[in-house]
């Protein structure tokens, strides 16, 4: 039988759209205000802004579908920083007061936006991405599109605060906030939500402690209908082919797994081609379904379809077949358009001979 498929968020931009984000200019999106560098970029597409970006989520959308993957995203193509894309949207959090920051455990650097007053949801807006890309999407199918947003714990973690000085409270206020965003996207009909929280490898203790916790608020009333997802990668370098950069210890799945699985998350995604795991972390998984990391996202070595059959063949060992999908670690930016392209081909490829 062959295994189903799906993409993590980030696809490489068009060509033709040029817009900065933290894949193609990284430096640049650092060490400016990004929200501004993006808004300069946009307004430079000038009339035609909305149909280039129409135009690209087409694309990307298109790409996935025609490689084989049954539940494409948006490749998250408006988005400057997938975090900061949503922070955009927050109440409380000040693009113009940046703050210099180290974050990721010592990982990187950056100017930060700060969080100077109590955090709160402005009007939804995130559910008008997924309905684009779900409109492109129908015209080629019946495939349903996933739409993804950073969880309270990231969010938290890539901010600087002013305000709240307790990461808990900052957290659960952030996840009432991402609540509502949750709600306006299974109202209009998405069925495939997912919250990133990379810092939970980072930090398995806070996510212990109450990551999960605000995660569940971030979730809270969300119907049956809606498939929960929570990805959890353990980082990106800031080039292709960076083989020392600080990576989380993926040894945190193994510390966090019990609470995944006694969790209202439906599916997790897990990170497994970078480096792989001891396969019996997905014995702890009884009823959560495992988005299996199996194309590496930061290498330009395109994996052999029968690699990546062959590792899927042993994680089938430990878990059952139907809740196993085949997709990349992470987001596919870095790669660029023709990389990312054949990976995702030999993925599909791999899937369907399972």
């Amino acid at each position: 039988m062959s295994i189903l498929t799906t993409c993590i968020g980030a696809y490489p931009k068009p060509d033709y759209l040029a817009l900065p984000d933290w894949f193609n200019s990284p430096e640049g999106v650092d060490t400016v205000n990004p929200t501004e560098l993006w808004q300069k970029a946009f307004d430079a597409l000038g009339d035609d802004a909305e149909q280039i970006l129409h135009r690209a989520v087409e694309d990307v959308v298109g790409q996935q579908i025609s490689a084989g993957i049954d539940v494409p995203t948006d490749g998250e193509v408006p988005r400057e920083n997938y975090i900061h894309y949503q922070c955009r949207h927050i109440e409380g959090i000040d693009f113009s007061k940046l703050t210099n920051t180290v974050l990721r455990d010592g990982a990187y650097k950056s100017n930060l936006p700060t969080i100077v007053m109590p955090v709160k949801a402005r009007e939804p807006f995130l559910y008008k991405d997924w309905q684009r890309a779900q409109n492109c999407a129908a015209k080629l199918g019946d495939r349903l599109v996933k739409i993804t947003l950073p969880g309270p714990m990231t969010i938290g973690d890539t901010t600087a605060d002013d305000y709240y000085e307790n990461p808990q409270k900052r957290g659960a206020a952030i996840a009432a906030a991402l609540n509502s965003e949750v709600l306006s996207l299974a109202k209009v009909g998405c069925q495939h939500i997912q919250i990133d929280e990379p810092v939970f490898a980072r930090y398995p203790e806070n996510a212990l402690a109450f990551g999960f916790e605000n995660l569940e608020r971030a979730f809270y009333g969300c119907p049956s209908s809606v498939t929960r997802t929570v990805h959890m990668c353990c980082g990106y370098p800031s080039s292709l082919d960076d083989e020392d950069y600080p990576k989380a210890d993926h040894n945190a799945y193994f510390t966090m797994a019990d609470a995944i699985e006694q969790s209202s998350i439906n599916a997790i995604s897990l990170e497994d081609a970078h480096r792989y795991n001891d396969l019996s972390l997905l014995e702890h998984f009884v009823t959560t379904t495992v988005i299996f990391g199996a194309v590496a996202i930061a290498k330009s070595k395109v994996e052999p379809v029968e690699e990546i059959r062959a590792r899927l063949l042993l994680a089938l060992e430990h878990i059952d077949a139907e809740r196993l999908i085949a997709a990349p670690d992470c987001g596919l930016g870095l790669l660029g358009w023709t990389l990312a392209r054949e990976k995702l081909n030999n993925l599909c490829e791999a899937a369907r001979l399972v």
